[in-house]
């Protein structure tokens, strides 16, 4: 996934979405996998969000799979 910053400070990539090279606006969460009380606090990973600026459509990439 390449990717390159212009000049408002946005990340330009290929939006599956638009067909097109697009500015993006890029983001590490945690977000917890779990859907169980007790075990939530073990289950946050961090993940890459890119959202689309002409379209929103939002791409997700899981950062630690190994």
């Amino acid at each position: 996934m390449a990717a390159t910053q212009n000049s408002r400070n946005d990340m330009t990539e290929d939006c599956p979405e638009c067909s097109a090279e697009t500015a993006h606006s890029v983001s590490l969460q945690i977000r917890t996998e779990s859907t169980k009380a007790e075990n939530a606090q073990f289950s946050r990973e961090p993940y890459r969000v890119a959202t689309c600026l002409v379209c929103g459509h939002e791409t997700t990439l899981r950062m630690n799979n190994a």
